[in-house]
């Protein structure tokens, strides 16, 4: 047996709740990995929202969606991933089956930029307030820079007082390895 690492194993409760049709959202675009791999499970009649605050970031997806011919499944909004209720049409938002974040700086940018706890916070509790029975929320957490530690206390904080009634939560993460590894928080909505 062989221990799944943390970005397999965050793309592996991707694939159990998304299928062909359904909404997913991007929360932290970044450099569109993500946001390509939620636009091949959602397939052709599904579709992704991707935010992103960076410019930057909004540029290297649209290139890499555009190499895969998949960026007309996508849409892509630079703005923060707590406006997700304002910027999804409402009548997509129950329809949402799949959401990620992967919280910190975009890999190659400016590390001065950087998610945080408030804005982080606010994206989950408004998607957790639309998405139907089983929809799942994977968040990478990043947290070896200060920026992060505050954030993934924040975000402990906020998971495990979550109504057990209303969502399990996972924390999936390696115990003994140095430098802060990222880990994943799984959230599926009861």
């Amino acid at each position: 047996m062989k221990l799944e690492r943390v970005l397999p194993y965050s793309k592996k409760i991707m694939k159990l709740a998304l299928t062909e049709g359904d909404i997913a959202v991007d929360c932290t675009v970044g450099n569109g990995h993500d946001t390509l791999f939620l636009s091949e499970l959602v397939g052709e009649n599904g579709h992704v929202f991707g935010f992103d605050i960076q410019a930057e970031a909004l540029s290297n997806t649209k290139t890499l969606l555009a190499e895969h011919g998949v960026e007309s499944r996508v849409t892509l909004f630079e703005d923060s991933h707590a406006e997700v209720l304002n910027r999804i049409p409402s009548e997509k938002h129950r329809q949402i089956r799949g959401a990620v974040f992967n919280l910190g700086y975009l890999p190659g940018g400016d590390k001065e930029i950087v998610t945080v706890p408030e804005s982080t916070i606010e994206a989950v509790d408004n998607l957790l307030s639309v998405m139907e029975k089983e929809a799942v929320i994977v968040i990478v957490i990043y947290h070896g820079h200060p920026e992060g530690q505050v954030e993934r206390d924040a975000l402990l904080d906020y998971v495990t007082k979550l109504d057990q009634k209303k969502a399990h939560v996972l924390q999936y993460r390696f115990m003994n390895q140095i430098n802060n590894p990222p880990f994943i928080i799984a959230i599926e909505k009861k």
